[in-house]
């Protein structure tokens, strides 16, 4: 996997230290009581490190997709 760059898509809202914590990852919006997180992915380790991060936090994920700059 090359680097990317991916949205993901948590139930809630994050708090900033939370934001913080998931370096590399902006706040693209909230809405319909859904956070919008868009990041720089360099490898699949670090995809699964923010992904793992966050079921650890108990922070429900709603989706993963890559974003196509096309």
């Amino acid at each position: 996997m090359s680097t990317n760059d991916f949205e993901i898509v948590v139930s809630g809202t994050l708090s900033p230290p939370l934001i913080a914590a998931l370096d590399g990852f902006a706040v693209d919006r909230v809405e319909d009581g859904q956070t919008y997180l868009v990041g720089r992915v360099p490898d699949q380790a670090r995809l699964v490190g923010v992904l793992d991060m966050l079921r650890d936090l108990t922070i429900e994920l709603v989706s993963v997709k890559p974003i196509d700059h096309a």
